[in-house]
């Protein structure tokens, strides 16, 4: 079983013992949704992958909060970003905007991407090396705006 996960199972005990019925909510959510992943693929997880899942979970409550506040539903949105906080608390520090752009001029430079056409080798070895630590609609238009430069 994979650190990550165990941690989620150990941090789903003690909430349960905390009687932290919100936090419990969330973290069960997490790992019901790690479990459907492994039936599916019938495989274990490993930290990358339960990375993956928890990334996956919060970009759909960013896109929930956004909904719900176009609706003005603002009860509904503020439940999607205290998922969101605990969500995060799993996932390794986010690049800021300047690693970000260190982080694509250095895989620009390796790969020799020269142009747009590029963008999809470019792509690919940026979300190997920033798995659950930023963005990928941050990361593309990073990644389209250092291209265009060129």
């Amino acid at each position: 079983m994979s650190s990550l996960k165990n941690q989620i199972t150990e941090d789903m005990k003690s909430a349960m013992k905390a009687g932290e019925k919100d936090r419990l909510k969330v973290v069960r959510l997490i790992l019901a949704a790690i479990k459907q992943v492994e039936v599916d693929k019938r495989i274990e997880l490993d930290d990358a992958a339960v990375l993956a899942v928890l990334d996956k979970m919060v970009k759909q409550r960013r896109d929930s909060v956004e909904q719900f506040e176009k609706g003005n539903r603002e009860d509904l949105a503020a439940i999607e970003r205290a998922e969101i906080e605990v969500l995060e608390t799993y996932l390794p520090e986010q690049l800021s905007a300047e690693e970000l752009a260190r982080m694509v001029d250095e895989v620009i430079a390796a790969t020799g991407a020269e142009s747009m056409r590029d963008m999809g080798k470019v792509m690919g070895q940026i979300k190997a090396k920033a798995a659950g630590r930023a963005d990928m609609g941050a990361v593309s238009a990073t990644v389209k705006e250092r291209l265009n430069a060129l």
